[in-house]
């Protein structure tokens, strides 16, 4: 998912003045913070409370160690080059193309990285999805479907098959390579001979290709739960008014969860869409260079957008976030 060519300037991206500069590097800073922050109250809000450590829990504590990821590998090396430019004026040696020839060349770890973690997060909503699906649809059979083996197994498997997606360009095609671009200021797929679109470039329509059936997939799906939700609403007064115990109804929790999860897959769609649209717009021989910049930082912010979908949509989620972040609140009210 991360490519371009590596000729362009710094100065294409609107930022030739010390000033913005300095804002760039202050925003990276910061969203490093935020994702770092965010992800690590998500995994101590799911794994440190035993009310949240169930199957929906532990794919949410997938998704925050793949954002957590990107926080701590992938936003800092694009600081430190930043800095470096601003110091020394100019990038150091391992951004430039010949330095692909070096025995370590940090992309190749970076790259994969930010692709893998990307492809994880759609994967694991898509799972959240169809969990959340299921409590909704069959609220009776849940338990029995939805088990924390078997959960665990697909956390395993998403993360096995995304990672090997996001090196796949590499071992298919000895033309693609990782290499650092001025443009999105990020680790990207490149052609290693040549600026100019081989055949061999159209494997990178893979990530868009597996992305957007996932992702369409998973709104497919969350509009057949939530059209049940609405049914189930209209539904429930009367079936209160008859007493009908027979009717397998799912829980408020449930509703709200789905509910949650669709947010969830509204907010990653927006911010993967500019991605995707650079991808098969580079595929076929455009540039883009300040798009690609927008674009893949829309994505990477996507990382901390999620513990505060979490704090807004789920009561539970925000208490106990609170009471791990404000432990001083708990001692008053148990002394009272």
């Amino acid at each position: 998912m991360m490519l371009d060519d590596s000729g362009q300037s710094h100065c294409t991206v609107c930022c030739c003045t010390l000033v913005n500069k300095i804002l760039m590097v202050v925003f990276m800073i910061l969203l490093i913070f935020a994702i770092l922050f965010g992800n690590a109250v998500t995994l101590a809000v799911v794994l440190g409370t035993k009310p949240f450590r169930t199957p929906q829990g532990y794919l949410k504590a997938s998704l925050a160690v793949a954002d957590l990821a990107v926080g701590i590998f992938v936003v800092p090396l694009s600081v430190y080059a930043e800095i470096s430019l601003m110091i020394n004026d100019s990038t150091p040696a391992w951004t430039q193309a010949t330095s692909l020839t070096t025995p370590f060349h940090p992309c190749s770890f970076i790259g994969p990285m930010f692709a893998g973690c990307t492809l994880v997060s759609i994967t694991t909503i898509f799972l959240l999805t169809i969990e959340r699906s299921i409590a909704i649809l069959k609220p009776l059979h849940k338990d029995v479907v939805i088990t924390r083996k078997r959960t665990t197994i697909l956390i395993a498997l998403s993360w096995l098959s995304s990672f090997s997606l996001a090196v796949s360009p590499m071992l298919f095609s000895s033309d693609i390579v990782l290499e650092y671009n001025a443009c999105s200021r990020m680790c990207n797929y490149a052609l290693e001979t040549s600026s100019t679109p081989t055949p061999a470039w159209n494997i990178l329509l893979l990530f868009p290709a597996f992305d957007f059936t996932l992702l369409g997939g998973t709104v497919v799906i969350n509009i057949l739960s939530l059209t049940t939700i609405r049914q189930h609403s209209r539904k429930r007064k009367h079936l209160a008014e008859n007493d009908n115990n027979t009717v397998a109804r799912p829980t408020f929790s449930d509703i709200k969860a789905a509910k949650t999860i669709g947010t969830l897959t509204i907010a990653f769609t927006a911010s993967f869409t500019p991605i995707a649209v650079f991808v098969v717009g580079h595929v076929i021989g455009n540039q883009w260079c300040n798009f690609s910049f927008f674009a893949f930082w829309i994505l990477t912010t996507n990382s901390c957008w999620n513990v505060i979908i979490y704090s807004v949509r789920d009561q539970k989620f925000r208490h106990r976030a609170n009471q791990l972040l404000v432990p001083s609140q708990v001692n008053h009210v148990s002394e009272m």
